[in-house]
Protein backbone atom coordinates (compact mmCIF):
# COMPACT_ATOMS: atom_id res chain seq x y z
CA UNK A 1 0.00 0.00 0.00
CA UNK A 2 1.27 2.93 -0.69
CA UNK A 3 1.83 5.85 1.48
CA UNK A 4 -0.19 9.10 1.92
CA UNK A 5 1.52 11.88 -0.04
CA UNK A 6 1.87 15.84 1.40
CA UNK A 7 2.44 18.69 0.07
CA UNK A 8 6.13 18.90 -0.25
CA UNK A 9 7.62 20.34 2.78
CA UNK A 10 10.43 21.88 1.39
CA UNK A 11 11.26 25.70 1.55
CA UNK A 12 10.40 27.20 -2.40
CA UNK A 13 13.64 28.35 -4.30
CA UNK A 14 13.01 32.46 -4.80
CA UNK A 15 16.44 33.30 -7.27
CA UNK A 16 15.59 37.09 -6.46
CA UNK A 17 15.26 36.44 -2.73
CA UNK A 18 18.48 35.06 -2.87
CA UNK A 19 20.23 37.31 -5.07
CA UNK A 20 20.26 40.14 -2.20
CA UNK A 21 23.35 38.39 -0.97
CA UNK A 22 26.34 38.89 -2.52
CA UNK A 23 29.64 37.55 -1.05
CA UNK A 24 33.34 36.93 -2.62
CA UNK A 25 34.53 33.56 -2.20
CA UNK A 26 36.77 32.53 0.84
CA UNK A 27 39.11 30.44 0.24
CA UNK A 28 38.63 29.44 -3.46
CA UNK A 29 41.46 27.32 -4.10
CA UNK A 30 40.15 25.19 -0.97
CA UNK A 31 39.06 22.04 -2.86
CA UNK A 32 35.97 20.62 -2.06
CA UNK A 33 33.16 17.55 -2.75
CA UNK A 34 30.00 18.48 -2.29
CA UNK A 35 28.66 14.65 -0.51
CA UNK A 36 24.90 15.14 -0.51
CA UNK A 37 22.44 16.77 -2.21
CA UNK A 38 19.37 15.68 -4.84
CA UNK A 39 18.40 16.28 -8.23
CA UNK A 40 14.34 16.41 -8.94
CA UNK A 41 12.27 17.44 -12.01
CA UNK A 42 8.80 18.42 -9.94
CA UNK A 43 6.32 20.37 -10.47
CA UNK A 44 7.29 23.76 -9.97
CA UNK A 45 10.69 22.63 -8.70
CA UNK A 46 13.08 21.38 -11.23
CA UNK A 47 16.62 20.95 -9.92
CA UNK A 48 18.82 19.02 -12.43
CA UNK A 49 22.71 18.64 -13.99
CA UNK A 50 22.21 22.50 -15.32
CA UNK A 51 20.85 23.98 -12.52
CA UNK A 52 23.48 22.22 -9.70
CA UNK A 53 26.39 23.08 -12.61
CA UNK A 54 24.97 26.91 -12.11
CA UNK A 55 25.36 26.70 -8.45
CA UNK A 56 28.96 24.44 -8.08
CA UNK A 57 30.40 27.39 -10.38
CA UNK A 58 29.24 30.14 -8.23
CA UNK A 59 32.93 30.48 -7.14
CA UNK A 60 33.60 27.43 -4.91
CA UNK A 61 35.99 24.65 -6.15
CA UNK A 62 33.66 21.79 -5.96
CA UNK A 63 35.94 18.99 -7.33
CA UNK A 64 33.15 16.49 -6.87
CA UNK A 65 29.53 15.84 -5.43
CA UNK A 66 27.60 12.65 -4.11
CA UNK A 67 24.16 12.17 -5.37
CA UNK A 68 21.89 10.80 -2.27
CA UNK A 69 18.26 9.47 -2.73
CA UNK A 70 15.04 11.66 -3.70
CA UNK A 71 12.72 9.23 -5.07
CA UNK A 72 13.35 10.92 -8.47
CA UNK A 73 12.73 9.32 -11.96
CA UNK A 74 11.60 6.09 -10.27
CA UNK A 75 10.54 3.38 -13.08
CA UNK A 76 6.68 4.04 -14.04
CA UNK A 77 6.37 -0.43 -14.75
CA UNK A 78 7.67 -2.99 -13.48
CA UNK A 79 7.46 -4.62 -10.11
CA UNK A 80 6.97 -1.97 -6.63
CA UNK A 81 10.74 -3.15 -5.59
CA UNK A 82 12.40 -2.91 -8.65
CA UNK A 83 11.30 0.68 -9.87
CA UNK A 84 13.80 2.71 -7.59
CA UNK A 85 16.57 1.21 -9.87
CA UNK A 86 15.67 4.24 -12.50
CA UNK A 87 16.47 6.67 -9.66
CA UNK A 88 20.10 4.94 -9.74
CA UNK A 89 20.06 5.08 -13.39
CA UNK A 90 19.15 8.42 -13.83
CA UNK A 91 22.16 9.46 -11.18
CA UNK A 92 24.40 7.46 -13.22
CA UNK A 93 23.42 8.84 -16.56
CA UNK A 94 23.57 12.64 -15.14
CA UNK A 95 27.45 11.42 -13.28
CA UNK A 96 28.47 10.02 -17.23
CA UNK A 97 27.54 13.62 -18.91
CA UNK A 98 29.29 15.42 -16.31
CA UNK A 99 32.66 12.49 -16.63
CA UNK A 100 32.57 13.69 -20.49
CA UNK A 101 34.37 16.74 -19.39
CA UNK A 102 32.15 18.48 -21.39
CA UNK A 103 30.90 20.44 -18.44
CA UNK A 104 33.63 21.52 -16.72
CA UNK A 105 36.15 19.69 -14.81
CA UNK A 106 33.28 18.78 -11.85
CA UNK A 107 32.49 15.11 -11.55
CA UNK A 108 28.95 14.75 -10.41
CA UNK A 109 27.11 12.38 -9.10
CA UNK A 110 30.73 10.78 -8.81
CA UNK A 111 29.18 8.22 -6.08
CA UNK A 112 25.43 7.53 -5.62
CA UNK A 113 23.12 6.92 -2.79
CA UNK A 114 20.24 4.87 -3.96
CA UNK A 115 16.69 3.50 -2.72
CA UNK A 116 16.42 -0.11 -2.08
CA UNK A 117 13.65 -1.26 0.82
CA UNK A 118 15.97 -2.78 3.76
CA UNK A 119 12.61 -4.28 5.16
CA UNK A 120 12.72 -6.69 2.53
CA UNK A 121 15.22 -8.01 5.19
CA UNK A 122 17.85 -10.73 3.16
CA UNK A 123 15.73 -10.19 -0.13
CA UNK A 124 17.78 -6.80 -0.54
CA UNK A 125 20.79 -8.79 -2.10
CA UNK A 126 19.85 -9.89 -5.49
CA UNK A 127 18.37 -5.98 -5.80
CA UNK A 128 21.49 -4.53 -4.45
CA UNK A 129 23.74 -6.34 -7.09
CA UNK A 130 21.13 -4.79 -10.00
CA UNK A 131 21.70 -1.36 -8.31
CA UNK A 132 25.55 -1.85 -8.22
CA UNK A 133 25.54 -2.38 -12.17
CA UNK A 134 22.72 -0.20 -12.80
CA UNK A 135 25.19 2.80 -10.97
CA UNK A 136 28.44 1.66 -13.41
CA UNK A 137 30.52 1.32 -10.96
CA UNK A 138 29.34 4.39 -8.88
CA UNK A 139 26.73 3.07 -6.50
CA UNK A 140 28.04 3.35 -2.95
CA UNK A 141 24.96 3.09 -0.54
CA UNK A 142 21.83 3.13 0.26
CA UNK A 143 19.57 5.72 1.90
CA UNK A 144 15.63 4.46 3.15
CA UNK A 145 12.77 6.92 4.04
CA UNK A 146 13.37 6.80 7.84
CA UNK A 147 13.24 10.85 9.73
CA UNK A 148 10.11 10.37 11.54
CA UNK A 149 8.21 12.03 13.90
CA UNK A 150 4.42 11.59 16.06
CA UNK A 151 4.23 15.32 15.67
CA UNK A 152 2.00 16.22 12.36
CA UNK A 153 4.27 19.95 11.97
CA UNK A 154 7.37 17.99 11.69
CA UNK A 155 7.76 16.66 8.34
CA UNK A 156 10.64 16.68 6.06
CA UNK A 157 9.54 14.04 3.51
CA UNK A 158 5.92 14.16 1.55
CA UNK A 159 6.16 10.64 1.73
CA UNK A 160 6.62 10.27 5.65
CA UNK A 161 7.78 6.92 6.47
CA UNK A 162 6.71 4.28 9.53
CA UNK A 163 7.45 4.13 12.65
CA UNK A 164 10.34 2.84 13.85
CA UNK A 165 11.58 1.40 11.07
CA UNK A 166 15.21 1.62 12.14
CA UNK A 167 14.11 -0.53 14.71
CA UNK A 168 12.79 -3.41 12.91
CA UNK A 169 13.99 -6.77 12.74
CA UNK A 170 13.95 -6.76 9.13
CA UNK A 171 15.54 -3.41 8.47
CA UNK A 172 18.73 -4.42 10.62
CA UNK A 173 18.66 -7.72 8.42
CA UNK A 174 18.29 -5.70 5.10
CA UNK A 175 20.96 -3.28 6.01
CA UNK A 176 23.35 -6.31 7.32
CA UNK A 177 23.34 -7.34 3.69
CA UNK A 178 25.01 -3.98 2.94
CA UNK A 179 28.28 -4.89 4.16
CA UNK A 180 28.67 -7.67 2.14
CA UNK A 181 28.85 -5.46 -0.96
CA UNK A 182 31.16 -2.47 0.42
CA UNK A 183 28.25 -0.29 0.80
CA UNK A 184 27.41 1.84 3.37
CA UNK A 185 23.93 3.09 4.68
CA UNK A 186 23.02 6.58 5.07
CA UNK A 187 20.21 7.72 7.41
CA UNK A 188 18.36 10.69 8.07
CA UNK A 189 16.97 10.92 11.35
CA UNK A 190 15.65 13.48 13.87
CA UNK A 191 17.51 14.33 17.51
CA UNK A 192 14.73 11.96 18.94
CA UNK A 193 15.43 9.12 17.01
CA UNK A 194 19.49 9.34 17.51
CA UNK A 195 18.90 6.30 20.09
CA UNK A 196 17.50 3.94 17.31
CA UNK A 197 20.88 5.27 14.97
CA UNK A 198 22.58 4.25 18.23
CA UNK A 199 21.17 1.13 18.75
CA UNK A 200 21.45 0.20 15.03
CA UNK A 201 25.51 1.24 14.89
CA UNK A 202 26.37 -0.84 17.62
CA UNK A 203 24.10 -4.16 16.31
CA UNK A 204 26.43 -3.79 13.19
CA UNK A 205 29.77 -2.45 14.18
CA UNK A 206 31.44 -3.64 10.85
CA UNK A 207 28.51 -1.22 8.44
CA UNK A 208 29.92 2.39 7.67
CA UNK A 209 27.02 4.27 8.59
CA UNK A 210 26.50 8.24 7.45
CA UNK A 211 24.25 10.14 9.96
CA UNK A 212 22.71 12.85 7.59
CA UNK A 213 22.51 16.75 8.25
CA UNK A 214 23.85 16.87 11.91
CA UNK A 215 21.76 14.20 13.69
CA UNK A 216 18.26 16.26 12.65
CA UNK A 217 18.27 19.15 15.73
CA UNK A 218 14.55 19.87 15.56
CA UNK A 219 13.29 24.09 16.03
CA UNK A 220 9.83 23.52 15.12
CA UNK A 221 6.45 22.18 16.29
CA UNK A 222 6.94 20.66 20.06
CA UNK A 223 10.44 21.79 20.05
CA UNK A 224 9.60 25.66 18.87
CA UNK A 225 11.96 28.11 21.43
CA UNK A 226 13.19 25.38 22.83
CA UNK A 227 16.46 25.45 21.03
CA UNK A 228 18.92 25.00 24.28
CA UNK A 229 16.87 21.92 25.26
CA UNK A 230 17.12 20.48 22.35
CA UNK A 231 20.52 21.17 22.21
CA UNK A 232 21.08 19.55 25.15
CA UNK A 233 19.18 15.84 23.98
CA UNK A 234 20.63 16.18 20.98
CA UNK A 235 24.15 16.54 21.94
CA UNK A 236 24.32 13.96 24.73
CA UNK A 237 23.01 11.75 21.92
CA UNK A 238 25.42 12.33 19.37
CA UNK A 239 28.38 12.03 21.93
CA UNK A 240 27.19 8.36 22.67
CA UNK A 241 27.21 7.88 18.83
CA UNK A 242 30.60 9.58 18.98
CA UNK A 243 31.59 6.47 20.34
CA UNK A 244 30.18 4.02 17.37
CA UNK A 245 33.45 4.30 15.48
CA UNK A 246 31.83 2.94 12.28
CA UNK A 247 29.63 6.37 12.03
CA UNK A 248 30.55 9.56 10.40
CA UNK A 249 28.52 12.81 10.33
CA UNK A 250 27.35 15.68 7.53
CA UNK A 251 27.76 18.68 8.84
CA UNK A 252 24.68 20.59 6.71
CA UNK A 253 20.91 20.57 6.08
CA UNK A 254 20.13 22.82 9.01
CA UNK A 255 18.47 25.14 6.59
CA UNK A 256 15.11 23.04 6.74
CA UNK A 257 12.07 24.11 8.14
CA UNK A 258 12.22 21.43 10.59
CA UNK A 259 15.24 23.06 12.05
CA UNK A 260 13.33 26.25 12.97
CA UNK A 261 16.20 28.54 12.30
CA UNK A 262 13.64 30.38 10.29
CA UNK A 263 15.97 31.87 7.75
CA UNK A 264 13.49 32.42 5.11
CA UNK A 265 10.89 34.45 6.98
CA UNK A 266 13.84 37.56 6.98
CA UNK A 267 13.36 39.96 4.50
CA UNK A 268 16.96 39.39 3.44
CA UNK A 269 18.88 36.07 2.90
CA UNK A 270 21.29 35.46 5.65
CA UNK A 271 25.02 35.79 4.54
CA UNK A 272 27.77 33.38 6.02
CA UNK A 273 28.35 35.19 9.09
CA UNK A 274 24.49 34.76 9.96
CA UNK A 275 24.46 31.04 8.82
CA UNK A 276 28.22 30.26 10.85
CA UNK A 277 26.56 32.09 14.05
CA UNK A 278 23.62 30.31 14.04
CA UNK A 279 25.17 26.91 13.05
CA UNK A 280 28.35 26.94 15.10
CA UNK A 281 27.21 25.10 18.21
CA UNK A 282 26.71 21.84 16.48
CA UNK A 283 29.22 21.88 13.64
CA UNK A 284 31.66 22.67 16.56
CA UNK A 285 29.90 20.02 18.75
CA UNK A 286 30.22 17.25 16.14
CA UNK A 287 33.85 18.13 15.41
CA UNK A 288 34.97 17.95 18.64
CA UNK A 289 33.08 14.42 19.33
CA UNK A 290 33.27 12.78 15.75
CA UNK A 291 36.89 14.15 14.67
CA UNK A 292 37.16 15.68 11.69
CA UNK A 293 37.99 12.55 10.21
CA UNK A 294 34.93 11.45 10.23
CA UNK A 295 32.72 14.63 9.89
CA UNK A 296 31.95 16.35 6.00
CA UNK A 297 30.43 19.56 4.95
CA UNK A 298 27.23 19.25 3.02
CA UNK A 299 24.99 21.32 0.77
CA UNK A 300 21.70 19.15 1.02
CA UNK A 301 20.77 21.28 -1.89
CA UNK A 302 18.17 22.10 -3.25
CA UNK A 303 16.88 21.20 -0.04
CA UNK A 304 18.68 24.43 1.46
CA UNK A 305 18.73 26.63 -1.16
CA UNK A 306 15.54 27.36 -0.06
CA UNK A 307 17.23 29.51 3.22
CA UNK A 308 20.82 30.60 1.43
CA UNK A 309 22.82 30.72 -2.08
CA UNK A 310 25.33 27.88 -2.68
CA UNK A 311 28.18 30.50 -2.41
CA UNK A 312 27.09 31.72 0.94
CA UNK A 313 26.55 28.06 2.42
CA UNK A 314 30.26 27.30 1.75
CA UNK A 315 31.34 30.49 2.84
CA UNK A 316 29.59 29.46 6.16
CA UNK A 317 31.32 26.46 6.27
CA UNK A 318 34.46 28.15 5.69
CA UNK A 319 34.50 30.35 8.14
CA UNK A 320 33.08 26.95 11.10
CA UNK A 321 36.16 25.32 10.15
CA UNK A 322 38.64 28.66 10.36
CA UNK A 323 40.34 27.33 13.07
CA UNK A 324 40.94 23.48 11.92
CA UNK A 325 44.24 22.60 10.74
CA UNK A 326 45.18 22.13 6.89
CA UNK A 327 44.53 18.39 7.55
CA UNK A 328 41.32 19.33 9.08
CA UNK A 329 40.12 21.20 6.76
CA UNK A 330 40.98 18.55 3.83
CA UNK A 331 38.95 15.88 5.96
CA UNK A 332 36.00 18.42 6.17
CA UNK A 333 35.79 19.41 2.89
CA UNK A 334 36.19 16.63 0.79
CA UNK A 335 39.03 13.65 2.70
CA UNK A 336 36.02 12.19 4.36
CA UNK A 337 33.84 11.75 1.49
CA UNK A 338 36.24 10.66 -0.69
CA UNK A 339 37.18 7.91 1.98
CA UNK A 340 33.92 7.26 3.15
CA UNK A 341 32.54 6.98 0.06
CA UNK A 342 35.20 5.37 -1.90
CA UNK A 343 35.47 8.06 -4.51
CA UNK A 344 38.62 8.31 -6.66
CA UNK A 345 41.61 9.75 -5.02
CA UNK A 346 42.44 11.59 -8.35
CA UNK A 347 39.30 13.67 -7.53
CA UNK A 348 41.66 15.87 -4.93
CA UNK A 349 43.68 16.81 -8.19
CA UNK A 350 46.35 19.81 -8.13
CA UNK A 351 48.79 18.04 -5.81
CA UNK A 352 46.01 17.02 -3.19
CA UNK A 353 46.17 12.99 -2.46
CA UNK A 354 44.13 10.80 -0.17
CA UNK A 355 45.35 7.68 1.44
CA UNK A 356 42.89 5.25 1.59
CA UNK A 357 42.09 4.02 5.24
CA UNK A 358 40.66 0.71 6.13
CA UNK A 359 36.72 1.14 6.65
CA UNK A 360 35.41 0.24 9.92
Amino acid sequence: MTAPKHASPHLPVREDWLAQVQEEVLDPALPIVDPHHHLWDRPGARYLLDELLRDTASGHDVRATVYVQARAMYRAEGPEALRSLGETEFANGVAAQSASGLYGPIRACAGIIGMVDLMLGDAVAPLLEQHLQAGGGRFRGVRNQTAWHESAEIISNPVPPRQGLLSEPAFLRGAGRLREHDLSLDIWAYHTQLDEVIALARALPDLSIVLDHAGGPLGTGPYADRRDAVFAAWSQQMRLLAGCPNVSVKLGGLGMTVNGFGFEREAVPPGSEHLARAWRPYVEFCIEAFGAQRCMFESNFPVDKGSCSYAVLWNAFKRLAAGASAEEKVALFSGTAIRVYRLPSSIAARGQHFKETPRP
